[in-house]
């Protein structure tokens, strides 16, 4: 076992290191970026009218949720721990400018969420139940030359199948059971038990229950979280512009030991932005286009800006508000930096005391509580993106028995040591994000096809005949 955790150690460093997936990331959303015109910038605004102003969807259209419930679906599963802990983590190992370099990958990560998107409506089926399935193992075997497409999207769906029950499911199931039985006293199997029958109820209903439930709390958890951390930087507002001074500028010089921060050089907070921005955002993955392959549309660019939001609110925002908090507030110095949620606990005890001191407790309970329903929230998206994933390998008839499976684990995952299932989880989220970056690269001219033409551009090429070409 060790041997095999050695081993498991040196294929995620390799995978998530500073030469294989992180700068592949990086270029497939600087190369999109550049061939869509700067999109994300240009069309942000209508992109966010969209998803949140103009939530019509006409009945007689193809697709199981609205445009809405597909976005929160996507939220769902990725507005999670990473937002907490994880954007806590890159500044308490990296410093105050790895939030710069997460802002750099929320950037360029839209124009990757816009594109996956696209392709995922674009390519998408209806199964033997009268749903959709898309995702990457669809625009990678229908969108690519025979046997290269296939391969890559079975290659994909099986890492996604994977990493569905551990990232997607027991890493979370423990994350929710450890942090409820803190403010409960609850033990975790109680609290597992309890979830299960929860998220079993969600999940059994289908893509439509999902969006449903998603689309109710979602919002209403990222608000009310988003909601704290305006608080307290409403107080701390003295801080705050000489706090994103330092984010840009440490960004680019490192940060110098101060109390009990050890200091971090530019490197460190290149890597530690960049790489807790990807497993914040997902962008590049390949999961979102599984969702909004789902939504009632019959337009692939509407349905892909709708989806760029989701990285938009994710990074942007979200993460913003957490590294700020722990920034304004100054314990991003302190010696728990290897600690994010800690880190989080501290930042907003500290900040809630500043408002009233009788407020301080809360910190923790907020804490705790964000991260159990953010958890509890991408077991669910998580759940829908293992189904199609399954559904794409062995067919319809598998669907129900895996999500009998899959609400099996989610109690396993609450009582069970899962020290070593992270790592693992990161191997498989490495792997499913290869062949669809490779998928993206080479339907770059599909992409850009289906833009110009939603745009109206004049010079824009037939979308269908493009692809011809690409499958040569």
């Amino acid at each position: 076992m060790d041997q095999l955790l050695e081993m498991a150690g040196i294929v995620s460093g390799i995978v998530w290191g500073p030469f294989v997936l992180i700068p592949l990331l990086l270029f497939v959303g600087v190369f999109l970026t550049i061939r869509l015109k700067l999109l994300q910038l240009f069309k942000l605004p209508h992109a966010l009218w969209l998803a949140f102003v103009r939530r019509k969807e006409d009945p007689s259209v193809e697709g199981d949720i609205s445009h809405y419930q597909a976005l929160s679906t996507a939220l769902a599963a990725t507005v999670g721990v990473g937002n907490i802990a994880g954007a806590a983590l890159a500044i308490g190992l990296g410093g105050p400018g790895a939030l710069f370099w997460m802002w750099v990958v929320g950037f360029f990560g839209m124009a990757t969420k816009y594109s996956e998107a696209l392709l995922g409506v674009k390519f998408r089926r209806t199964d033997s139940k009268g749903e959709q399935s898309g995702g990457p193992m669809y625009y990678l075997k229908y969108g690519l030359p025979g046997g290269l497409g296939t391969t890559l999207g079975v290659a994909f769906a099986i890492f996604g199948a994977i990493a569905a029950f551990g990232i997607g499911n027991g890493t979370q199931a423990n994350t929710v059971a450890q942090q409820m039985s803190s403010i409960t006293a609850a033990p975790t199997w109680v609290i597992g038990l309890i979830l299960m029958v929860l998220a079993g109820a969600v999940i059994l209903g289908g893509i439509k229950s999902i969006g449903r439930v998603a689309s109710a709390l979602v919002p209403l958890m990222i608000i009310a979280y988003v909601g704290i951390c305006l608080l307290v930087l409403a107080v701390n507002w003295a801080q705050i512009l000489p706090a994103l001074q330092l984010v840009v500028t440490t960004a680019f010089t490192g940060t110098a030991p101060a109390g009990g921060f050890a200091g971090a050089g530019v490197l460190m907070a290149i890597q530690y932005g960049f790489a807790r921005g990807i497993f914040s955002n997902e962008s590049g993955l390949g999961t979102g286009a599984i969702a909004a392959a789902a939504a009632k549309t019959k337009q692939p660019v509407r349905q892909a800006m709708v989806s760029m939001t989701q990285t938009f609110i994710d990074t942007i925002i979200v993460v913003t508000m957490t590294c700020m908090v722990i920034i304004t507030t100054g314990v991003w110095q302190s010696e728990d930096a290897e600690d994010g949620s800690l880190l989080t606990t501290q930042a907003l005890t500290a900040g809630l005391e500043s408002v009233s001191p009788g407020l301080a407790p809360a910190g923790a309970y907020v804490v705790a509580l964000a991260v159990a329903v953010f958890a509890f929230t991408t077991l669910l998206g998580w759940a829908y993106y293992g189904e199609r994933c399954i559904e794409f390998l062995v067919g319809r008839g598998f669907v129900t028995p895996y999500r009998l499976v899959f609400i099996g684990v989610i109690f396993v995952g609450s009582v069970a040591d899962l020290s070593n299932v992270w790592l693992f989880s990161d191997i498989a989220n490495g792997l499913m994000a290869l062949p669809n970056l490779i998928g993206l690269l080479l339907l770059s001219p599909v992409i850009v096809a289906e833009t110009r033409k939603f745009f109206g551009f004049p010079d824009w090429k037939n979308p269908d005949a493009v692809m011809d070409d690409v499958r040569g």
